[in-house]
C-alpha cells in the first residue's frame, strides 16, 4: 500500500464513537472511502468505550483476533468487541464471516455493502458511499448460532441502542447458563478423533469410545464428538485446516472449555491448536496422567505419577534464542540472566532427577522384598490386564484384599500382594501363592507411563508366572488381549507361563463364549463377581505353577494376607 494509504488507517486509531451506537454515518462513510481507494474490504474492531483498537485489511475471517489475545469472558457473556466490516460487492455476510463472529464471540458485526455505482468523486478526493448494510449477532437459544438482518438502510444500523442490543442478549446467554447449571470443576469437552489409514473403521470406534470413558472417569462430560480421516495427522495441527474452524464453532457453539484428542500431541501441535481454538487442549495420554493423579494413594504412586507428569511438561515449555541466555562467567555464556522459563526448566529438571531416584528406591525395596518372597519358595503370580478388567474384583474375592473396585478405567493403580493359601487332599500343609495385581495396560500404553511405572511392572517381569484376565463383555476384548500381550513383549524380560481367564461370562451371550472357547480352548473362563469358575482357576493355577502337583484343590478356610 502506498504511505498515504497507511497514514489514513492509522488514523482511524483516533477515532472515538458513542459508546450507546454500533457506529456513526460518518465513521462508516470513512472506512468505506478507504476501503474503496485500496480496493479491499476493511475491518475495523471497537471496544464498549466506541475505540478503535484494531484495523486490518482483508475479511473478518482473515482479520479475526487471535483467541488468546481477546478479553477473557465466560459462555454467559460477549467479549465487548463489535466489528465493523467492509466488502466491494453486495451480499449478505458469507459463512466465512459468521464463523469468525461467533469464533471471538463478537459483541456484533456490521457489514457495510459497498457499490461501485454508489462511489463518486467529488474534488479529486474520494468519497465512500455505502449501498447496503447487514448486522449480525449471536442467538443465545434455538438452532441457529447467529442472525442475520434484512438489508438495512446505514442510518438505521447508525441509530439502533447498541448498548440496549448488548444487554438484552447477555441477559439471554446469563439465563442459558444458569439453566446449564455448568459446574466450575466439571470439564464439559469436545472429543476430536483423526482416523488414520492404520486403523479400521471398527477399530478407532473402539478407540473413541475408550476415550470417551476416559475422560468422564477423569470427570469430564463429552458434550460431542468430532471425527476426520487422514491419511496422516497434520504436521501443525493434527487436523486440517477447515476442520479447524469447525472445532472452533463447535467450541463456542457448544459452550466447551476442553478439547480432546485421540492422536498423540507434540508440542507445538498442542500450541498451534490452543492459539486457534481458544481453549485447552490435551491428548489421551494427558487425560490417563490426570487419571492416575485422581487415583494414585500410596506414596509410590504419588511419586511415579508426579514424575510422569513433569516428564510429560518438560518438551511443552517454550523459549528460545537470546531470551534462554544464563549468566555466566565465561565466552558465550553472558547474557541478560536467567529468565523465569528457563528458571522453571531447571526446577523441573531437578525436580524429575529427584523423583527418579527416589523410584529407584522403592524399586530397590520391592526388589528386596521379592527376593525375600523368592527365597521362602512362595510361587508369585503376577495378574495381569487391560484396565477394567476385574483383576482387583477377583483379587478380593480370592483373598479378601478388600482393594478398591469401581467399573471405572484405571480404578487401581497401586500394586496389591496377597498370600492365597490352597489345601491339598494328600498334603498335610497347605500350598501357598502369592498374587499381585498390578496396574492395568491399555491400547498404546504411553511411553512415559512405562517409564515411570517401571517399579509396579517390574512385578511382571519378576514373578513365576501371570495370570491374564480378559473382560470378554467388552466387544473389543481380542483387540484388548492383543495389546497387552504387545505390551508384554515389549518388557525387558520375558515373563513366565501365562493362564487366561476371561472374566465376566455371566454378561455376554452364548455366541460370544463358543467364539472365545474355540480361539483360547485353554482358557479359564469365570466371574469374579459372582463366584463362577473360581474352583477351576485355583486348579489351574497350581498346575501352572507346577504341573506335577495333583489338581483335586479345596480352598482352605485360613486364608492370610501379606503385606
Amino acid at each position: 500500500m502506498k504511505a498515504s494509504q497507511l497514514k489514513q488507517l492509522k488514523r482511524l486509531y483516533h477515532q472515538r464513537l458513542p459508546g450507546d451506537r454500533i457506529t456513526t454515518p460518518e465513521f462508516a462513510q470513512r472506512l468505506a472511502a478507504i476501503s474503496q481507494d485500496i480496493r479491499a474490504p476493511l475491518c475495523a474492531y471497537l471496544n464498549r468505550r466506541g475505540q478503535v483498537i484494531r484495523v486490518g485489511v482483508g475479511t473478518p475471517s482473515q482479520t479475526q483476533i487471535p483467541p488468546l489475545e481477546l478479553p477473557r469472558y465466560g459462555a454467559e457473556r460477549l467479549c465487548g468487541i463489535r466489528c465493523i466490516a467492509t466488502q466491494l460487492d453486495s451480499h449478505p455476510p458469507n459463512d466465512a464471516a459468521l464463523t469468525a463472529m461467533v469464533l471471538q464471540r463478537l459483541d456484533a458485526l456490521a457489514m457495510l455493502n459497498l457499490s461501485g455505482q454508489g462511489f463518486q468523486r467529488r474534488g479529486g478526493g474520494g468519497t465512500g458511499y455505502i449501498s447496503e448494510t447487514y448486522l449480525a449477532h449471536l442467538v443465545p437459544q434455538g438452532a441457529a448460532v447467529w442472525n442475520v438482518s434484512e438489508p438495512l438502510e446505514l442510518e438505521v444500523i447508525a441509530s439502533q441502542d447498541f448498548i440496549e442490543l448488548v444487554a438484552s442478549l447477555e441477559e439471554e446467554f446469563q439465563r442459558e447458563f444458569i439453566a446449564q447449571d455448568v459446574d466450575s470443576d466439571h470439564d464439559r469437552v469436545l472429543l476430536v478423533g483423526v482416523m488414520t489409514k492404520t486403523l479400521s473403521r471398527d477399530a478407532f470406534e473402539e478407540q473413541l469410545v475408550e476415550v470417551e470413558r476416559l475422560i468422564e472417569t477423569a470427570g469430564g462430560e463429552v458434550l460431542e464428538v468430532v471425527r476426520q480421516r487422514r491419511s496422516h495427522p497434520h504436521p501443525q495441527t493434527v487436523v486440517g485446516e477447515g476442520k479447524v474452524q469447525d472445532i472452533a464453532l463447535a467450541v463456542q457453539t457448544i459452550g466447551a472449555n476442553l478439547v480432546v484428542l485421540n492422536q498423540e500431541l507434540s508440542p507445538a501441535q498442542s500450541r498451534n491448536l490452543e492459539r486457534r481454538l481458544g481453549v485447552r487442549v490435551v491428548d489421551r495420554t494427558e487425560v490417563i496422567l490426570d487419571i492416575f493423579a485422581q487415583r494414585a494413594q500410596s506414596r509410590a504412586g504419588k511419586l511415579q505419577v508426579e514424575l510422569a507428569q513433569l516428564e510429560y511438561l518438560m518438551p511443552r515449555l517454550t523459549g528460545r534464542g537470546q531470551a534462554m541466555s544464563r549468566l555466566g562467567g565465561g565466552i558465550g555464556t553472558r547474557g541478560p540472566g536467567e529468565t523465569k522459563l528457563e528458571t522453571e526448566r531447571r526446577s523441573i529438571q531437578q525436580r524429575i532427577s529427584r523423583l527418579q531416584r527416589e523410584v529407584n528406591q522403592i524399586q530397590a525395596h520391592r526388589s528386596r522384598l521379592r527376593h525375600k518372597r523368592q527365597d521362602s519358595d512362595v510361587p508369585s503370580i503376577a495378574v495381569v490386564g487391560y484396565t477394567n478388567a476385574g483383576k482387583s474384583t477377583l483379587l478380593n474375592t480370592l483373598t479378601n484384599a478388600e482393594v478398591y473396585t469401581a467399573n471405572q478405567l484405571f480404578a487401581t493403580l497401586d500394586p496389591t500382594t496377597r498370600r492365597l493359601a490352597i489345601s491339598l487332599p494328600e498334603h498335610n500343609e497347605p500350598v501357598f501363592l502369592v498374587l499381585t495385581d498390578t496396574v492395568g495396560f491399555i491400547h498404546e500404553l504411553p511411553a512415559s507411563l512405562m517409564d515411570a511405572f517401571r517399579a509396579t511392572l517390574e512385578e511382571v517381569t519378576e514373578a513365576d508366572a501371570l495370570l491374564h484376565i480378559v473382560d470378554l463383555s467388552h466387544p473389543g476384548w481380542q483387540h484388548q488381549i492383543q495389546s497387552v500381550t504387545k505390551i508384554l513383549s515389549e518388557m525387558p524380560i520375558v515373563p513366565g507361563p501365562t493362564l487366561l481367564a476371561f472374566n465376566k461370562i455371566d454378561q455376554v451371550d452364548s455366541d460370544t463364549l463358543e467364539v472365545a472357547k474355540q480361539e483360547y480352548p485353554q482358557a479359564v473362563f469365570i466371574s469374579a463377581s459372582q463366584r463362577f469358575g473360581l474352583e477351576t482357576l485355583r486348579q489351574r493355577l497350581i498346575q501352572l505353577i507346577d504341573p506335577a502337583l495333583p489338581t483335586r484343590l479345596t480352598i482352605c478356610r485360613d486364608d492370610v494376607s501379606a503385606d
